[in-house]
C-alpha cells in the first residue's frame, strides 16, 4: 500500500521521502523512484527521522507494524515528546474494533479520555486531514497524582 501511495503522490507532482532500514532494503523492498530515500541502521532509527521530519502520524489499514508505529506516535505525544497529532484513516470500519477496546481502556480507568482523544479516527481522508490541521494537543498531565506528589 505504501508503494500505491507513494507512486500516486509522485504521479500528482508530490515529493516522497521514504525512510526504509538497511535490512529491509536490501531485500529489494525500497521503493527506488521516491524523491528522496533516507537508509537507516535500525527500525529504531527510521521512527526517529519519521517523527523529526513529520507534522503528523496518520496510519492506513495495515498489519501489526502499522499499529506499532501508530502507537508509538500517539504514546510520544501523550508524554509530551512531541505535540503532533495522530489520525486513524478508517475506511470501511477498518479500525472500528481496535476503536472499541480503546474506548473501553478509557472506561475502565486505564487511559485517560484527553489522551484518548489525542488519536483522531475518520473514515474520509479530507475530513481527517481538517481534523488534524486544526489539532491542538490536550494540556493534561500522564502521571496520575500519588503518594508524594505535590
Amino acid at each position: 500500500m505504501m508503494g500505491a501511495i507513494a507512486d500516486a503522490a509522485l504521479e500528482l507532482g508530490g515529493s516522497v521521502t521514504g525512510v526504509i532500514p538497511r535490512a529491509l532494503a536490501g531485500k529489494e523492498i525500497a521503493h527506488d523512484g521516491l524523491s528522496e530515500l533516507i537508509i537507516t541502521e535500525s527500525m529504531h532509527s527510521r521512527k526517529t527521522i519519521m517523527a523529526e521530519r513529520s507534522d503528523a502520524c496518520i496510519a492506513l489499514p495495515g498489519g501489526i507494524g502499522t499499529l506499532e508505529e501508530l502507537f508509538e506516535a500517539w504514546t510520544w505525544t501523550q508524554l509530551g515528546f512531541h505535540r503532533k497529532p495522530c489520525g486513524l484513516l478508517n475506511p470501511a470500519g477498518y479500525f472500528d474494533t481496535l476503536i472499541r477496546f480503546v474506548d473501553h481502556s478509557v472506561a475502565e480507568g486505564y487511559m485517560k479520555q484527553a489522551h484518548r482523544d489525542i488519536l483522531l479516527v475518520d473514515a474520509d481522508p479530507d475530513a481527517l486531514l481538517d481534523r488534524l490541521e486544526a489539532y491542538e494537543p490536550p494540556e493534561v498531565p500522564k502521571w496520575i497524582a500519588g503518594a508524594g506528589d505535590t
